[in-house]
């Protein structure tokens, strides 16, 4: 039975300010996810989804600004938050895992002194204890020799390896919330079965939350307990898992299914979704999928669908597929 939402997420606008206005990347953006629930954020390059992780966690850089929404961490607003709030945060209670380890590892400092550190910033114990706490997590995430490696610097792993120190990282504290931004793109699918594996496991036995960010449906068919899929800045399914992925009802979500290998049988046709996800600067009226929407009604084209509830999930679409009719 799933627990009271640890995140609540109501409305949530970032925009970035350019010359000839403000444009927004996410927008209007509502979820929750409860305590030991994995949830997976999908959707193309461009549809909001890094952007809404970065939000989450109120690391959104000039010229982007959070605008409007709530982002409640166990009720409280972590947009009304102080930075010392924030820091306190970051790192103990809530991680993120960036799709670039480099946004995580400091160049000039070795693994452990790094990993040593963030667990010192959080917790009263030793720079030993702190040490053996980091040669574990390395272990966790398929590194061999670990005690060797908090030794090396981030140079000296390859780009695969500094993302496997990057999640381990991230994991050390068993934070309450992980927000996962494509962490497993750059490893191969042995590695990547193995941090999904420790990504559940932590999930069960701590009651951590997860928020997984990726294009990959295999994955959150393997990972996630409901999806979230995102377009043009909007969530327009979201639902269990194995209710949208088995009966997609937005013509997008079904797009994505049949545009995938890996969840396609074999020797079947992929159908490629027609066209390219609109820039922020220039999406169309009405629906923002109508262009590539072969479901396109008038209607599409003269409002904008609200959320509503259907076969067990929330979208947004006027002539949903499994309703094969107007709605």
């Amino acid at each position: 039975m799933i627990a009271e939402p640890l995140l609540q997420v109501r409305g949530l606008r970032t925009v970035f300010h350019a010359l000839d206005g403000a444009w927004a990347a996410v927008d209007g953006v509502d979820f929750t996810v409860a305590r030991g629930e994995v949830l997976g954020l999908v959707g193309e390059s461009g549809s909001g989804k890094s952007v809404t992780g970065f939000s989450l966690v109120q690391l959104i850089d000039a010229p982007g600004e959070i605008v409007a929404g709530e982002v409640l961490f166990e009720g409280a607003d972590l947009r009304a938050a102080s930075q010392e709030r924030l820091r306190e945060l970051r790192g103990d209670r809530i991680a993120m895992i960036f799709q670039d380890p480099l946004m995580t590892l400091n160049p000039v400092l070795s693994i452990g002194e790094q990993m040593a550190e963030a667990i010192l910033e959080h917790r009263n114990c030793s720079r030993d204890e702190a040490l053996n706490t980091a040669a574990k997590a390395l272990a966790r995430v398929g590194i061999s020799s670990p005690e060797t490696r908090l030794r090396q610097y981030p140079h000296e792993f390859s780009g695969g390896m500094r993302q496997r120190v990057a999640i381990a990282t991230a994991l050390l504290n068993e934070p309450d919330l992980i927000i996962a931004d494509e962490p497993t793109t750059a490893l191969d699918v042995t590695i990547q079965a193995q941090i999904l594996y420790e990504v559940q496991k932590l999930s069960r036995e701590t009651g951590a939350a997860v928020i997984w960010i990726t294009h990959d449906l295999a994955v959150v068919a393997e990972l996630a307990d409901r999806v979230a899929v995102m377009y043009a800045g909007r969530i327009v399914e979201i639902g269990p898992v194995d209710v949208v992925l088995d009966r997609p009802c937005h013509p997008y979500t079904l797009g994505l299914l049949n545009s995938s290998a890996a969840l396609v049988e074999p020797g079947e046709r992929l159908h490629q979704i027609d066209g390219m996800a609109p820039r922020i600067d220039s999406r169309p009226s009405g629906c923002p999928f109508r262009p590539r929407c072969e479901r396109a009604l008038p209607l599409c084209a003269e409002q904008d669908p609200a959320p509503r509830e259907l076969e067990g999930r929330s979208i947004r679409c006027h002539n949903p597929v499994q309703l094969g009719v107007a709605a």
